[in-house]
Order: structure tokens, then C-alpha cells, then sequence
């Protein structure tokens, strides 16, 4: 093996250590200081409504056969945050730095194909990448697993996309790549198609609208 392609795998994989370490660092710090909780839930409509079972993404399918350990990881910790300032802190800094630290690239240009889920070691990722550094950071500084949620959906344009969503006692949020404000599901305008069950991250389920009176799109 030449030195080249061995230099080009250690700075990579330096580089997916740095940004991790730097990541989990900064969550830790998160503090409740001068942080506003959002209005506790009165209505139902804070959360998402679940229509049913449906197949899950081919890129979940081919994560998991890349990461079946990441796939298996489950926790009993009840699937509903207790939102506190602390935790609420420690969810907007995570999106925040995320969204910082890595560069949108596509799988095509990045990888030579369509689609592929990964975490976004190289510092380069789109929407589903974004989403599992998300999840995990979140989940190793303590959240629970089950409240994390991958989610489908299409944006403000049609396209599809992928959010993250965290599921709290005062309804549903949204962590995004395309902005660091995290919003209630119900505030995008996203159409909301499908995402992993609350207690089993292994099955899926489809969505109804983004908003009151909103159609959904149809599930791709």
C-alpha cells in the first residue's frame, strides 16, 4: 500500500475522532442558563400521528447491513423526554453544532451513488447523515434512544428530506439541517411521510399531515 492512500485514511478517521470528541464535549456543556423552555402541550396535535405500519427506507435497510450493531441498540427507558431547560439546552446546541460542523455534499457526489446513509466521518454528509450524528450524540449524552426518531418528509420544495425527530412531554421537535431553530413537527410545513416507531427503531411507521389541514404526501 502507498503512503498516500494510508495518509488520506488516517486524516479521515482523525478528523471523524476530533469532530466527535469536539461534538460530545460541547453537548456536555450545555447549560439551562437563559434557556426558554417551549409552551407545554394542550392539545394532541403537539405530536405526530401514526397511521400504521410501512416499509422502511433501502438507506436504513443498507445502514443497518454496514452497522448492524448501531441498528440492534435499544435502551427500556420509557420513549418520552421530561423536557427541562437542562435537556432542552443540550437539544438545541446538538442541532446547532451539527449543522456547524459538517458540509452538505450529496451521496452522489461523496460516494458515486444515489443514496447512502452513513455517519458523517469525512466531515461531508446530506440530510440522513446529518440525522445520525444527531441521534447519536444525543442518545451518548443521555437521551433515550426511543425518543429519537428518524423521519421522512418532504420539504418546503417537494423534495425529500430527512429531520430528526425528539419526542418530549411537550410534543414533538424537529432538528434540521436546513435551520438551527428547532421547531414543533407542526411548524416546518413539512409534509410528514414516515419514521422509526417511538419503541422499536427497527419498524416504521407512516404520518399524517404536517398541520391541521394539511394533505400529506404520498410515501415513497
Amino acid at each position: 500500500m502507498s503512503s498516500a492512500p494510508f495518509s488520506a485514511v488516517a486524516i479521515m478517521i482523525g478528523f471523524a475522532a476530533l469532530l466527535l470528541g469536539t461534538l460530545d464535549a460541547g453537548v456536555a456543556r450545555a447549560r439551562p442558563s437563559a434557556i426558554v423552555l417551549p409552551v407545554a402541550a394542550t392539545t394532541q396535535e403537539a405530536w405526530q400521528k401514526e397511521t400504521g405500519l410501512t416499509a422502511h427506507p433501502i438507506g436504513w435497510e443498507n445502514f443497518c447491513g454496514k452497522n448492524p450493531a448501531t441498528c440492534r441498540e435499544r435502551d427500556d427507558r420509557h420513549g418520552i423526554i421530561a423536557l427541562d431547560a437542562a435537556s432542552w439546552a443540550l437539544i438545541l446546541k446538538t442541532n446547532i453544532d451539527v449543522n456547524a460542523a459538517i458540509t452538505p455534499m450529496s451521496d452522489e457526489e461523496q460516494w458515486g451513488v444515489a443514496e447512502s446513509w452513513d455517519f458523517p466521518d469525512s466531515g461531508y454528509g446530506d440530510c440522513e447523515d446529518y440525522v445520525l450524528l444527531k441521534r447519536r450524540l444525543l442518545h451518548r449524552a443521555g437521551l433515550p434512544l426511543a425518543a429519537l426518531m428518524i423521519t421522512v418528509v418532504r420539504d418546503l420544495e417537494g423534495a425529500g428530506h430527512a429531520v430528526l425527530t425528539v419526542r418530549t412531554d411537550r410534543g414533538d421537535f424537529i432538528l434540521d439541517n436546513k435551520r438551527n431553530r428547532v421547531l414543533l413537527w407542526s411548524e416546518t410545513g413539512y409534509g410528514y411521510i414516515k419514521r422509526q416507531a417511538n419503541l422499536n427503531p427497527m419498524r416504521w411507521v407512516s404520518l399524517g399531515p404536517a398541520a391541521p389541514g394539511m394533505a400529506a404526501t404520498a410515501a415513497r
